[in-house]
């Protein structure tokens, strides 16, 4: 890679790693920008995972304080999310690449709507808590999981071991829903099971499709969502969440239309 190159997917990294832990959905800066150095869309979601695993981490400990308020409920959804992304990641190992070429547009154009409405949906959760009565942070821990929330999050789990974009705008999007919790603990628990879903992603493909990874893109990424993890947790409060989602649209547009081109050429 030549310098420029690796300079793009270290600020991506960066700003992944950031963005996750503000908003979710980093994979939709880190994403576009491999697929348009040339990368194969799926040893991009092969590097991608591995990558930021590092701001997974990063970000958890950034939310510990808020994440030990809930350990309960962390304990009951950790398994579910990891079995979730172990079976989304030998979905994506084990499916024809030309499916994931077919799939990948519609999960990415899904992805863009989720986090151009993520406003609408974050203010509906905080009104959806504050009359369940989720702004006590004892509460998250004494409330009954309802089974509908075990479900949704193993299937956010397959979805975000198959592709990662945007799997905590949708865990944000049901813990609203179905989880007593204030938003910071909420954001805690998505930082968590997203990591968890990274993380058993990428031991899978390191076990299985070793080929598949370009360690070079890991390890920039690896740095840049492992600083960009802390930024996010320390300062991320303070940027504004309308130009994070801005840069993810606009990315995530320009791979969409890369994928697309390539698809229709293909035919």
């Amino acid at each position: 890679m030549e310098f420029w190159r690796e300079a793009l997917v270290l600020l991506g990294g960066l700003w992944a790693g950031t963005i996750n832990t503000v908003v979710g959905s980093g994979t939709l800066v880190t994403f576009p920008i491999l697929v348009a150095l040339g990368i194969t869309p799926v040893n991009a979601v092969v590097s991608n995972a591995m990558g930021l695993v590092a701001g997974g981490f990063s970000g958890a400990w950034g939310y510990r304080r808020e994440a030990a308020s809930v350990k309960k409920t962390l304990l009951k959804l950790v398994p579910v999310s990891l079995v979730g992304g172990l079976i989304g990641s030998l979905l994506l190992l084990n499916l024809p690449e030309s499916v994931f070429g077919v799939v990948a547009p519609v999960l990415l154009l899904c992805a863009l709507v989720l986090v151009i409405y993520q406003p609408k949906l974050a203010a509906w959760a905080k009104t959806r808590q504050a009359e369940h009565g989720g702004s006590d942070p004892d509460d998250a821990d004494r409330a009954k999981i309802p089974l509908i929330l075990y479900v949704l999050v193993f299937v956010i789990g397959v979805y975000g071991g198959y592709f990662t974009a945007a799997q905590g705008v949708l865990l944000m999007a049901v813990f609203g829903v179905f989880l007593q919790a204030s938003l910071q603990q909420s954001n805690a628990i998505k930082v968590i099971l997203s990591l968890i879903v990274n993380l058993v992603a990428a031991g899978i493909y390191l076990l299985i499709a070793p080929e598949r990874i370009h360690w070079l893109i890991v390890l920039l990424i690896a740095v840049g969502s492992l600083i960009g993890g802390l930024i996010g947790a320390k300062v991320g409060r303070k940027l504004s969440p309308g130009w994070l989602r801005l840069v993810i649209v606009i990315l995530g547009v320009v791979a969409l239309t890369n994928m697309l081109y390539k698809l229709v050429a293909g035919a």
